[in-house]
């Protein structure tokens, strides 16, 4: 699992099968002070995030799982999105 922001969004005029129907959202992908973290992605929103929306994602495996079907081609799904993040102190 990692960290995002919903960045925007994209459209797509023809989808693989499976995924026809799915919110496909902008993410920019973000280490836990919030400053971006690698190339940003497109992820399938399974949660009804928002632009502006601070999320959580799976990849690989667990993104195609996340998804109904499960097993469609995708590299990252939203899973949550993050009400708050709080770090321990002392925490790495």
């Amino acid at each position: 699992m990692y960290l995002g922001e919903v960045i925007g969004t994209v459209v797509a005029s023809a989808k693989t099968p499976g995924l026809e129907g799915a919110k496909l959202l902008l993410v920019q992908p973000l280490n836990e002070d919030r400053k971006p973290a690698g190339a940003k992605q497109v992820a399938v929103d399974t949660v009804q995030a928002g632009v502006g929306d601070f999320v959580y994602l799976v990849g690989s495996r667990e993104a195609a799982l996340a998804c109904q079907p499960t097993f469609v081609p995708v590299d990252a799904a939203i899973v949550g999105i993050v009400d708050d993040l709080e770090r321990t102190v002392g925490a790495s």
